[in-house]
């Protein structure tokens, strides 16, 4: 057997490549001032850490999270090819990777509210750990994984590794969830509220929506990400947003019902 597998290999570059590709793609787009939720000064003075250092963060993240995938793809590799079905359908197939899709989706957004929220409500985890992304009370697209190495892996990476686990999916599949989940944890982070954006059609879990907890009134509610807002809903912890023109040119994002 070759060291790793082609699609193993993809299912740990492809999403890192896709996450620096996409925020480029929303730095562009931080041009267009009359959609942002908060203006470009506002990144500058409100944020407490500098982008160079968010990139730094942001690079070790990505290097942890590969070495943990291509650790896992090792333990759990089988040589075995499985038979060939004649009989299975498209339609079958593509029914499977659906549900695959949605298992992940749900598992995901479950650990990561949960361990989101306790990194909050435990003062000594929210200040040696979490804190770290919450530097960032103006968020850009390129800095929605800086997150302290250890907040990185309970939060993101094992919300990760049980998703690929509970639903069973295939290395393949999985370059398409990740980076799925990539590019939707990117959209959340980029204060930017484009019109058009289909994200904000299919979720109500979106970049208004995560905004909100970027603010220092909303720190204790919307713990929900990337997909869903259920966890929020049946826990209490859910506030919606108004959306409203700021002086100046673009939108804010105001919590609708406060907690």
């Amino acid at each position: 057997m070759s060291f790793m597998r082609s699609d193993e290999f993809l299912a740990m570059i492809v999403p890192i490549v896709i996450y620096w590709v996409y925020s480029g793609f929303y730095e562009i787009l931080g041009n267009l001032d009359k959609y942002r939720l908060h203006s470009r000064r506002d990144e500058e003075t409100k944020n407490l850490v500098s982008k160079r250092e968010v990139v730094k963060g942001v690079l070790l993240q990505q290097a942890i999270q590969a070495t943990i995938a291509l650790i896992l793809f090792k333990a759990t590799a089988d040589d075995s090819v499985p038979p060939h079905n004649p009989s299975s359908s498209a339609t079958t197939f593509t029914v499977n990777i659906a549900a695959q899709f949605f298992v992940a989706m749900l598992v995901f957004d479950t650990w990561q509210y949960f361990i989101h929220r306790y990194m909050h409500l435990n003062k000594y985890l929210y200040r040696r750990f979490h804190s770290w992304h919450h530097r960032l009370s103006a968020p850009y697209a390129y800095g929605a994984q800086y997150n302290h190495p250890v907040d990185g892996i309970l939060t993101e990476t094992l919300a990760g590794a049980l998703a690929f686990f509970v639903s069973g999916m295939s290395a393949r599949t999985s370059v398409f969830f990740f980076s799925f989940a990539t590019v939707k944890g990117i959209d959340d982070h980029c204060g930017i509220l484009l019109p058009w954006n289909p994200f904000h059609l299919v979720f109500g879990n979106n970049t208004a929506y995560h905004e909100i907890h970027h603010q220092l009134k909303g720190s204790r509610c919307n713990f929900a990400q990337p997909f869903f807002v259920m966890w929020d809903k049946i826990l209490g912890t859910y506030a919606g947003y108004e959306i409203e023109r700021r002086e100046g040119g673009g939108f804010e994002a105001k919590i609708a019902k406060e907690l």
